[in-house]
Parts: structure tokens; sequence; C-alpha cells
């Protein structure tokens, strides 16, 4: 944008208004006029007027200075000006300029010389300094009775590109822009939990008092408390934030290609990326988890949930005007939840089978302590139910991470005097039953049953008859005893109720005598040929059956099959 610059180098618009207010004075304000013009941002867009009684929002560059002018028509009037820093610490000085003697109308209207006009330019008066300050925190500067004249603000970021908030006025007692603090003005907390706390605030007298429509908004995050909204704004918004300049001589990476949308090779990295000119880097958004605004209306009690147990968290309210977008912060607080209940630790014997009982995304712990030195250690997990999540350290180091459904075998490599953690979690869709056992004892013998990849029943349609069904089933290169059982369930039997009855862990010893078909051993030492039928007879017509097959181990452990629903013909 091009700036034009009069007699002492004062920006031309500048002068022009100035003439406005020595050779005249200014009328008062139209109230009705100025409400219609600080709604119309285009007024105040790039300008580097602040407008009498509105915020105005601005960005500086990184050690760039930017200033901004506000005019005081008449002597003795108070002034309040108030600055917001948003993502950075400011430095901010105001100052009272010397009026320039052309600004009254009086010049000759003559141009001056080109080298003249550039001296001009860089002898402005530096004006009587009224108020500097230097942080992060929202500050103002407050004078009950100030001279006329022309008031210049100047600004400068120092650590980063930053955002920030500039209110000025000349009317404050009247004004009053931002939502007023209680006389207590800390949010308390008034329960904690494991995954939520109770925030409770004194509400500000602007809504109770003043009528003027005031909400609640509350912040929550993990790092820090905010000293105001805007910066917990621009905490939230940082994937929109101008990318910092990062030190001489970085490189791009990759990443840098990927945020502009660019899908990059490896090749051409390496041919064109040595250069060593300055680059952007970008500073990812932080997650939609690690900071959090709500606004709530005008209660001013809020409960947060959904929190972590055992976890920091910073909590922040601020008093929004509804009209004006200004807002207030209270004074913040912070608070760690409770730790998750601590868990009995379930001893496991060596060689012998734990029945584990998790809720519903719960966990379990299981401590394995071998008595004598050991070369390896091998962990059988049977997950009766839904598939869990299996973690194992030895002496604190993790050794698997892995989820287990049906049965799984773990070869665990042992340490003299080791002891292994075994922690175990659940399904999200429900309570989960577990067999675990735990030995260092080399067996041939293996306590649970060889199972294939596929555990499904296949039922031949073309074979079905009124009285009999077919199916088939996979066995491995073990030899393994296999049961198999029979009900009939009504035609109303869906698959929801036969997935809730799906557990493996269930043995034929829960079976009635009467379900039992038969039992046999199978193995093939080809695994592609090892698939065995069986033919079950005695069936009615018409009538539906839940077929079941289990496989038995030597120490009778048994795992069952997916259940498959078969009916027979009704007519033969």
């Amino acid at each position: 944008m091009r700036l034009d610059f009069g007699p002492q180098g004062w920006p031309l618009a500048l002068v022009l208004l100035l003439g406005v207010v020595v050779g005249q004075k200014l009328p008062t304000r139209d109230e009705g006029l100025f409400q219609m013009q600080i709604r119309d941002k285009t007024l105040f867009h790039d300008s580097s007027i602040i407008p009498d009684g509105a915020e105005i929002s601005g960005y500086l560059f990184r050690d760039t200075p930017k200033r901004y002018y506000f005019v005081v028509e008449e002597d003795n009037t108070p002034l309040s000006v108030t600055v917001t820093p948003c993502d950075a610490p400011l430095e901010w000085k105001l100052t009272l300029q010397e009026l320039p003697e052309e600004a009254s109308g009086e010049g000759s209207g003559e141009p001056e010389p080109l080298d003249q006009q550039k001296q001009q330019q860089v002898t402005v008066d530096e004006g009587t300094e009224l108020f500097s300050y230097k942080g992060n925190d929202v500050e103002s500067y407050v004078a009950t009775s100030s001279p006329s004249g022309l008031y210049q603000l100047e600004m400068l970021s120092t650590e980063k590109d930053s955002n920030f908030k500039v209110y000025a006025t000349t009317t404050p007692a009247s004004d009053q822009p931002y939502p007023e603090l209680p006389y207590d003005p800390r949010v308390d907390i008034t329960a904690l939990g494991r995954t939520t706390v109770t925030l409770a605030w004194k509400p500000t007298p602007t809504g109770v008092l003043m009528g003027q429509p005031v909400q609640y908004c509350v912040v929550i995050n993990k790092e820090h408390n905010f000293k105001s909204l805007c910066a917990a704004e621009a905490k939230i918004s940082a994937d929109d934030a101008f990318m910092a300049a990062p030190k001489p001589g970085r490189d791009f990476s990759p990443f840098d290609f990927a945020h502009f949308g660019f899908v990059h090779s490896d090749n051409n990295l390496n041919r064109g990326l040595t250069s060593n000119k300055i680059s952007r880097s970008y500073t990812a958004k932080p997650k939609a988890s690690d900071i959090q605004k709500v606004c709530i209306g005008n209660k001013n009690i809020f409960t947060v949930s959904d929190l972590k147990p055992d976890t920091q968290y910073y909590f922040d309210v601020f008093a929004v005007n509804s009209a004006t977008n200004t807002s207030t912060a209270y004074v913040g607080t912070f608070a760690r939840t409770k730790e998750e209940a601590r868990q009995k630790t379930v001893e496991l014997k060596d060689g012998k089978v734990s029945d584990v009982f998790i809720k519903r995304k719960g966990s379990k712990f299981l401590r394995f302590a071998p008595v004598s030195s050991h070369q390896r250690v091998t962990l059988f997990v049977h997950a009766c139910l839904d598939t869990v999540q299996v973690q194992v350290r030895r002496d604190g180091k993790l050794l698997l991470s892995q989820n287990v459904e049906g049965v799984r075998q773990f070869q665990l490599r042992g340490k003299p005097k080791a002891k292994y953690l075994i922690r175990l979690r659940g399904s999200r869709k429900g309570a989960s039953t577990l067999k675990v056992l735990a030995t260092t004892k080399p067996s041939s013998k293996q306590p649970f049953p060889s199972l294939p990849e596929d555990t499904r029943i296949k039922a031949f349609d073309k074979l079905r008859t009124c009285s009999s069904a077919t199916v088939a089933w996979l066995g491995t290169q073990d030899r393994n005893k296999f049961c198999v059982y029979k009900k009939e369930v009504s035609e109303s039997y869906g698959e929801e109720q036969r997935r809730r009855e799906q557990n493996q862990c269930a043995g034929p010893e829960t079976r009635r005598k009467s379900e039992k078909v038969l039992c046999k051993y199978f193995h093939s030492p080809n695994l592609q040929k090892a698939v065995t039928t069986e033919t079950i007879t005695g069936l009615e017509p018409g009538k539906t059956y839940l077929l079941d097959v289990y496989a038995v181990g030597h120490s009778g452990h048994s795992v069952k099959y997916q259940s498959k629903l078969v009916k027979t013909r009704k007519y033969c």
C-alpha cells in the first residue's frame, strides 16, 4: 500500500485529519452513526487510525514495528487505551505527538522540492512518552484528563509474527467495552474425579446488573493458563497462523512440501534441496484433544468430562460481551485428575491355567515370577469372546504388544530372576473372558489345541436333507480331538444371538449329553488336505439347528469353532 507523506513526514491522511482538528472543532460523536460505522470492518481495514470506542484487530511481523494514531479533540479529556497480546509478548509505548504547524490549513499549497520532502520525512518528532509496557498481559493506559493532540501507539513483537487487539476511547466511563470482573475473579474447582472436573465462578456484574448480553466461554488445555481469549483462539487455530521463520541454514524438509500440497520424491529432494536459503517451517496444529473451547451461555457452573486420569489440566473462563465480542479473563486455575483405582495384580503359577474376567474397556494385570532360572517363557492366551490387547514387560522392558483373538502362543526370551508383568486390556464392545497360562517348562504337549487360521464351519447346501446336514471344518498338522454338538433353535434365532453365545472358552462340559453327536481324532501332515467332513443325522424336517465343533487339547482345555446355523429341508 502506498502512503503519501506531507510536510514534517506525517502520513497525508493524518495531515488532512489534523487540519480539520486544528482548523475547526469537531462535532460531538453521533452515536447511531458511530455504531453503524464500527460494524463495517472495511472502514478500518489496514488503517493506521484507531477509531474512538471500537476494538480493532491487527497483525505484527516479527521485529517490524507498527504505529497507530488516535486523536483527542479537546483538552481535559479522559483517555483509555487497552492492548491485548494474542500469540506472543509485545512491546508497546504510547506517546503524545507535537502537532505540525501546517496542519492548521494555512500552508501555501505550493509543492516542495523532493529532496526537502525526504529530509522532512526522517525528522518526525519522537513526542512525549506517556506509557510503555513489555509482556503478554492485557495492559491499559488510563488518564482522567488528557491534553488534546495526536497520540501514537507504537507496537513491536520480537519473538514471532503475532496477532493483537487494541481498544481506545475518550469516554471510558460510559463505554464499558469489556465485561467487568466480580470482586472475586477466581475460578474454583468444586469437584474432582478421574475423568471429570467441575468448575464454578462468580457472575460478572456486567450481565447481572447492567443487563448486557454476556456469555461464558471455558478453555481447557494441558500446557498453561491463557491471559486472554484471543490467545487461546490463536492456539486453537495454530494451523492457520503464519509459519515461523527458522534459523538460517535450515533446508526444506519433505514435511514442508507435504504442508503445501506437493508430492515429493526422494530424487527431487536429493537434487534440488541443497541450498542454504532461509526456509519456513510449519508448526503442527495441536491435537484436538490438547485444547478445547466451549461456550456455555450465562451459566456459571460447568463440568468438564472425558478427561484422562492422572493428568494435569488448565482451566480458563472468559466473560464475553455477545454484542461487541469483547472479552475479559477470569483468574484461571489448574488441577490434576485423580488416578485410576489401583488394581490387584493376579499371580500366575508356572504351568497352571488362570481364568481372567475384564470389564468393558477395563484392564487386568498379571504377574509371573519364575522360581528357577529359565531360558524362555511360553505364554498362552485364549481370548474367549472379542479381541483383547496383550502387553508383556520383563523387568519394565516392553517385550510385546499385540491384539489377540482366539488362542495365541508367545515365546519370550528368559532372564535369571526376571519378573514378567502382563497387561490385558478389554474390548470396547463388552466384557472379556480369557484363559492365560505361563510356563518355563519345555513340553511337546501344549495345554491348548492348535487351531487353523480359519475356524468357520462350512455347511453344504446341496447335501442337506430332511433329516441330515453335512458340514466340514479345517484341522492342523497336530493330532486333535474334535467333538460335534447340535441344538435345535427357533426360526427367529439370528446372528446377533449366536454372536452373544460365541464363548470359545465354554467347553463340551457345559453341554447336555443329548446334544452330543460324536467325537473323533483328526490331523493331516499336509495342511492343504487338513479338512474333515461329518454328516449329522437324526434331524427333523424343516427345523433349524445350531452346530458347534470343539477342538480339545491334551490337558482337556477346549476351543470352540464359530457356530453354524443350518436348516433341514421341509419336503423331500
